[in-house]
C-alpha cells in the first residue's frame, strides 16, 4: 500500500526470499556475510471459556503470545561478531553472564530485484541462546562451513512508515 492507502497495481510477482540484509539497530552497516534468515513467527495460545449460563458453547479468546526463535547462519570468516555477541550471555573462561548489554535491536530488510528496500522488519530485544562455531567438518564435501546463532526475540513488528519505492520500469530492453 501507498501512504495514501491505495494499492500498488503493478505489483504482481512477489518478492524473492534471497535478497535480504540483516542490520544492528542504529547502524547503516548490514551485518557482514548473512547468508540466511530464519521465519518471523509468532503464536498466541487460545485461551477456552464457557460462560456459567451457557455450558454447551465454548468461547475462545485470545492468551499470552509467543515469538519463535530467529536463526541467521553465515559463511565463517575472520568477523568475530557472532562469537563476542554470544560470548555476552556465558562466557565460557569465567562461567559468568554479561547481562548489561546481551540484548540488540535488529532490523531485517528486503530487496526487490532494483535492489530498493521494500520491507523492514523491526525485531527487538534479541539475544543468542544457541551458537555455533564449526559445523561438521567433512573432506569429501563441497562446501562452505556455515556458522549459526539462535536469536531469542520478545517480538517484531512491520516497519509501516517505509515508504514503496517506485518500481523500475524500461519501454525498451537495456542494451
Amino acid at each position: 500500500m501507498t501512504q495514501s492507502g491505495t494499492l500498488l497495481t503493478r505489483k504482481f510477482d512477489p518478492y524473492k526470499n534471497f535478497k535480504f540484509q540483516i542490520r544492528w539497530e542504529n547502524s547503516s552497516q548490514a551485518v557482514a556475510g548473512i547468508s540466511k534468515v530464519g521465519m518471523l513467527k509468532r503464536t498466541t495460545e487460545v485461551v477456552t471459556h464457557r460462560e456459567g449460563g451457557d455450558s454447551s458453547t465454548s468461547r475462545k479468546a485470545p492468551g499470552r503470545t509467543e515469538y519463535d526463535a530467529i536463526m541467521l547462519e553465515r559463511g565463517i570468516t575472520t568477523n568475530l561478531e557472532f562469537e563476542r555477541w554470544a560470548n555476552k550471555v556465558w562466557h565460557y573462561r569465567s562461567g559468568m553472564s554479561s547481562l548489561k548489554d546481551f540484548r540488540r535491536n535488529i532490523i531485517l530488510e528486503m530487496f526487490n530485484d532494483a535492489g530498493q528496500i521494500v520491507l523492514r522488519y523491526n525485531i527487538y530485544n534479541c539475544w543468542v541462546s544457541e551458537f555455533q562455531a564449526v559445523p561438521e567438518l567433512d573432506a569429501n564435501a563441497n562446501a562452505f562451513a556455515i556458522e549459526s546463532i539462535k536469536l531469542e526475540n520478545e517480538g517484531w513488528e512491520r516497519d509501516e512508515e517505509l515508504e514503496q519505492p517506485e518500481e523500475i520500469m524500461f519501454d525498451e530492453p537495456p542494451l
